[in-house]
């Protein structure tokens, strides 16, 4: 690994008959959007491939788009989760931009601008970015997940700032090999697909655009934590020279989604059983004992949807259809307490264009997210759909305390 001028990690390789650069780049430094600006404008490149996936090239290239976001869909379709951990994860980035007055990826918009004005071909090489979320979500167990959206949670409301110095610091690759290392050891499940996969899939991108594009000189821009990666795997790649279809089956293989298992699809469906049961059973007992079991289903489960509602800062006829919905939606696993709370915290409140054009700023901030009528959606459907889903078992175990009692 070499440095360029400006301090940047650069790792340079010849393979097959192409001139291969990778640069390390912070997502937050102007060094880096300069540094880019120099190598596509110094003549020496005639292509470059950046850390982009097709949507958040389409979000690069037309930052209103969030404008055009259908939440109600968004919560319909089930993707209210994605879209939010989405936000979460960029607010770290949008909070340290707007500290040292940046766009987040300022050096991918610099190769978008350098490679148009110099007429280098581009090319995406980073996975979808939902693909890469929806195998993170899968690959941890599911007693972690709570543990997971609690971090993303954790690192929106942090008012910690950093040093220009320390973002600089991200661009040295002993640092950077020590902090993804203890990620690796403390998280791997969540290593694997956030971070390890895409290296290869990146590498694999790569090594194809040199083996079918054929280009004279290639730069890849990408974060710095991703070079130590790469780099292991180009060099592989570069031994091996493996055939097109070797590559198209790697690349398929990292952007699979296996299938849920079909007994896990049962499981809300052997809930709702259970309860019922239950309830069958109190009333069996007495009429007495099976309204208390009813009573205490309806108070718990809409009651903690309800205070999910409230914490979420949803409005007073959102928190009311929390309370009323959780106790009917958690015994019909087709819709959840949050898709009606979503609902009818958008019918009260829908979101004006102000709230969309100041979405990126206002998550930068925990404040931000209750202020925003957009994110505020999320958090409400977030929340109460939590709430429901421990009064479920909250409930539940009551349930069966008090049918042994």
């Amino acid at each position: 690994m070499i440095e360029t001028d400006s301090q940047e990690p650069l790792i340079q390789m010849r393979i097959n008959d192409t001139d291969v650069s990778v640069l390390g780049t912070a997502h937050v430094s102007k060094k880096s959007a300069e540094t880019v600006s120099e190598l596509l404008n110094n003549g020496e490149y005639t292509d470059v491939a950046i850390e982009l996936c097709d949507s958040r090239f389409q979000n690069l290239q037309k930052p209103n788009s969030l404008a055009e976001m259908d939440l109600f869909q968004v919560i319909r379709d089930g993707k209210a989760p994605m879209v939010m951990a989405s936000l979460a994860l960029s607010s770290f980035q949008q909070r340290i931009a707007e500290q040292f007055g940046i766009e987040p990826g300022a050096e991918m918009r610099a190769a978008l601008d350098a490679s148009g004005k110099n007429d280098q071909k581009v090319h995406l090489i980073d996975r979808e970015i939902g693909t890469t979320l929806k195998r993170v979500y899968r690959s941890v167990p599911w007693w972690k997940r709570a543990l997971l959206f609690t971090g993303l949670i954790t690192s929106v409301m942090s008012k910690e700032e950093v040093e220009e110095e320390e973002i600089e610091k991200l661009k040295q690759g002993d640092l950077l090999e020590s902090t993804f290392g203890e990620f690796k050891d403390e998280a791997p499940e969540i290593y694997a697909p956030l971070i390890d996969e895409r290296d290869q899939f990146m590498a694999n991108k790569i090594y194809h655009i040199v083996a079918t594009d054929k280009p004279g000189a290639l730069l890849a821009v990408v974060g710095a934590g991703h070079l130590p990666g790469m780099e292991k795997y180009l060099h592989a790649l570069r031994d091996e020279q493996p055939a097109e279809s070797q590559l198209n089956e790697r690349i398929a293989s990292l952007n699979h989604l296996a299938k849920k298992t079909s007994i896990l699809k049962f499981i809300p469906w052997v809930i709702v059983a259970v309860v019922l049961f239950g309830f069958f059973l109190g009333f069996s007992k007495s009429t007495a004992l099976g309204w208390s079991l009813v009573a205490s289903w309806v108070l718990i489960n809409g009651g903690l949807s309800a205070l999910g509602a409230l914490i979420a800062g949803g409005h007073p006829f959102t928190v009311i259809g929390a309370f009323l919905a959780a106790p009917l939606t958690s015994l019909n696993p087709t819709i959840g307490a949050g898709m009606v709370t979503g609902g009818i915290e958008l019918y009260f409140r829908k979101p004006q264009v102000k709230d969309f054009d100041n979405l990126k700023h206002d998550i930068s901030s925990a404040s931000g997210w209750w202020k925003n009528r957009v994110s505020r959606v999320l958090l409400v459907f977030f929340f109460s759909t939590m709430g429901s889903a421990a009064g479920t078992w909250i409930a539940g175990a009551k349930i069966f305390t008090e049918l042994s009692g």
